[in-house]
């Protein structure tokens, strides 16, 4: 079987792109092959600075015959139909059609079309124009004569040539040629453009990824991270120290080289001053380079790894020197920021006002920088507001969340007062991943309380699935107070994620908020938070103007529960259990009002709680027998309901006229006040167990008793008695939503 070389070469392919892009090329191409009749074996992807690659094993020579028959009219009809039919099915004599007869519709022709199969080499040909003028590119540039031209190619850097070979692997191999805006598929290529710049003709992947690699062209991306990694852990660890490793700095370093050449530099120990983070950012950012550390320590050392793309005849000396310049002059910024970061800002004077609306203390740098962040009116939406409007907002929040948390509300306060103030400091202003970070520093500087400085770094946490959660109980407190207003803030403004379009985050932002009450335990019935956020962005509630806060809440705790859905099914909890426990915080739609008030499932600690015990009892013989009855009594009224019966109120004991019915609400009763302590107690467990009492007096019931009797008050009263007990299992789950 055949093998298909393709190789589409550029200027320097951005390193952030260069993975996606070989994944979609091997995308769009078997895609297109596949959708022509075409099979193959296998296919791989490979990429590096300026080029993209595809080796594709065992494609088939040319696509399969097509065979179709297409029905025609009776062969009764007119001479117009007939003539239609034979030109849709391309016959040129209705002498080439076949009659068929059916029992019911007669006889009727029938044409039976051949569409012959196609070479491989011309659907190849065919369709690799347009996937190369239509390539999925963020940002793609014209360039060039060509580019003057309308619907000319765009690309993300120049395009210089294309390789298309196609032909079994001991056999000569043949070009298929195809031309797009001028560059035409030949068998030739470039390697390293400093070490080997010369053409370079290849025949087959083999031969193609072989001529490479003498060429200075590793062409495999993950091969080159790896030696990248592997030789700097080995530099690092003959030099007495240890890598500080980046998995997203390495991938984009390995899109930076074709000929990847480890090296270390050095810079003066002063800079070591700096805190950590920035002195990596520095040379992560700038320099793309890699920092180090002593064995076992959190501060740097002042050596760091860089990676050349270049083998250079002096060992490497030049590059590491070129390299510590820029790396020297960047770090001396970086001190100049830190260093006036902890000073005076320039105009003390103005920021009065400020300082006495917040409480702050103009002799210290960080309050000085949130006063100014407030005098400057800083816009944190234009829809939501100033971000001192917004810390107002936050504090007001945390107050009252500080009953719940038991943080010390003096603390909150001071914490939310500093939290935003970093954003005004240079350093963040240079580095705003360090948002929080520096923060923190600065606050430990000027004497904060350790728990105020943890808080002004950890509100922002959790940022992502697998992110710290915050664990000091101020830190927790203003995190929350921080999530919940933005939360609120965008859904009163109709800022909703849609679909995969989430650009304020807000996803994230729920998980947060989720995993910080599951994981720290947290009891926070979240109806209270969401009106007291709504009214502190929108004002007096009798007066509002705006959505209205109960819609709100209904439809922003109904996100809530799709983030628990996630986070829940991540730890292995069943669909169908989670549902049921918060459809069971529904009231039913008609029958009698349950005898346990039902919670707006709100309180999402106890509603994982619950899932957690459903889970736990549901596969037990009690879980089995409470899921078989109830489900028995649910859809027997369920149906009822739906033909419109009538179904009493409540249940009227004079109206029974068999025993089963009063054992079943004997047993009803009992259990109902039985679940209600257990609930009472969190202990939904027992409540369960409470329940599953009912599995024996609901059987009895079935077998003994005919719910639809003649007499429509017993009828009634007897679909009551069912109402009970979907009432009673409802404080629980609903069980209707449990599969099996």
């Amino acid at each position: 079987m055949p093998d298909l070389l393709l190789e589409l070469r550029s200027e320097e392919i951005p390193a952030r792109m260069q993975r996606k892009a070989a994944g979609d090329l091997k995308r769009l191409l078997t895609d297109a092959l596949v959708e022509a009749g075409l099979t193959y074996e296998g296919a791989r992807e490979y990429w590096t600075p300026r080029r993209l690659t595809l080796d594709i094993r065992g494609l088939n020579t040319r696509s399969a015959d097509v065979h179709e028959e297409r029905k025609g009219p009776r062969t009764d009809a007119n001479e117009k139909a007939i003539e239609g039919f034979l030109r849709g099915a391309g016959l040129t004599s209705i002498d080439q059609a076949h009659v068929h007869s059916d029992p019911k519709k007669g006889d009727f022709y029938v044409a039976h079309i051949v569409k012959p199969g196609r070479p491989a080499e011309e659907i190849i040909a065919e369709v690799m124009p347009g996937i190369i003028r239509n390539f999925p590119w963020g940002n793609p540039m014209r360039s060039g004569v060509a580019s003057a031209k309308p619907g000319s190619l765009r690309w993300v850097r120049p395009l210089q040539s294309i390789i298309c070979l196609f032909g079994p692997e001991h056999e000569e191999t043949r070009v298929i040629p195809f031309e797009v805006d001028g560059i035409t598929a030949s068998n030739i290529t470039y390697g390293h453009r400093f070490h080997a710049p010369e053409a370079i003709t290849v025949r087959r992947f083999a031969d193609y990824a072989e001529k490479l690699e003498k060429a200075y062209v590793m062409l495999d991306g993950d091969r080159r991270k790896d030696i990248i990694l592997h030789d700097a852990r080995d530099i690092v660890f003959a030099n007495g120290l240890e890598l500080v490793e980046d998995e997203g700095l390495l991938e984009e370093v390995s899109g930076l080289v074709e000929w990847p050449q480890v090296l270390m530099g050095t810079f003066e120990e002063d800079y070591l001053a700096i805190p950590s983070e920035i002195i990596r950012l520095t040379i992560k950012t700038n320099q793309k380079c890699f920092v180090t550390r002593r064995p076992g320590e959190e501060t740097l050392s002042n050596k760091f790894i860089l990676v050349a793309n270049i083998e250079a005849k002096d060992g490497g000396k030049e590059i590491v020197h070129g390299n510590g310049k820029v790396v020297r002059a960047r770090l001396s910024d970086a001190k100049h920021f830190w260093t006036r970061d902890q000073g005076n800002l320039p105009d003390l004077e103005t920021l009065g006002a400020s300082a006495k609306k917040f409480d702050l203390d103009l002799k210290k740098p960080l309050d000085q920088r949130m006063a100014k962040l407030d005098a400057l009116v800083v816009t944190f939406h234009a829809k939501l507001g100033t971000q001192g409007e917004r810390v107002q907002r936050i504090r007001s929040l945390a107050a009252e969340l500080a009953k719940v948390t038991g943080a010390d509300p003096t603390l909150v306060d001071r914490a939310v007062i500093l939290a935003k103030a970093d954003l005004r400091t240079e350093a963040v202003g240079e580095f705003p991943e360090l948002q929080g970070i520096m923060g923190h520093k600065y606050a430990l500087l000027q004497g904060e309380d350790a728990s105020v400085a943890a808080a002004i770094e950890d509100h922002y946490k959790p940022q992502g699935p697998s992110d710290r959660v915050p664990d000091d109980k101020v830190a927790i407190t203003v995190a929350l107070a921080d999530k919940l207003d933005t939360l609120v803030g965008f859904w009163a403004i109709d800022e909703k994620p849609t679909g995969s379009k989430d650009p304020y985050a807000l996803r994230r932002a729920a998980l947060g908020v989720v995993r910080i009450m599951l994981e720290r335990k947290v009891r926070l019935p979240l109806a209270k938070p969401f009106r007291q956020a709504t009214i502190l962005l929108l004002g007096n509630p009798d007066g509002i103007s705006g959505p209205d806060i109960d819609a709100l809440q209904v439809d922003l705790l109904s996100f809530f529960h799709d983030r628990l859905k996630v986070y829940l099914r991540d730890l292995g909890a069943r669909y169908d259990l989670i549902d049921a426990v918060l459809a069971s915080g529904q009231t039913p739609s008609s029958g009698p009002e349950p005898v346990l008030g039902l919670s707006a499932n709100d309180d999402l600690l106890m509603v994982a709680r619950r899932v957690e015990a459903l889970t736990a009892f549901i596969t037990s013989e009690d879980g089995q027998n409470l899921l078989a009855g109830t489900k028995r009594a649910t859809q027997l009224l369920a149906a009822e309901e739906k033909k419109g019966t009538e179904v009493a109120e409540t249940v009227n004991p004079a109206l029974f006229r068999l025993d089963q019915e009063k054992a079943l609400y004997k047993a009803v009763t009992e259990a109902s006040q039985e679940a209600a302590a257990a609930i009472a107690q969190e202990d939904f467990r027992s409540a369960m167990e409470a329940l599953s009492k009912l599995r024996g007096p609901v059987d009895q019931f079935f077998n003994d008793v005919l719910v639809n009797d003649e007499d429509p008050a017993i009828r009634a009263n007897r679909l009551a008695l069912l109402g009970m007990i979907r009432a009673v299992t409802g404080t629980v789950a609903d069980f209707s939503k449990i599969s099996g």
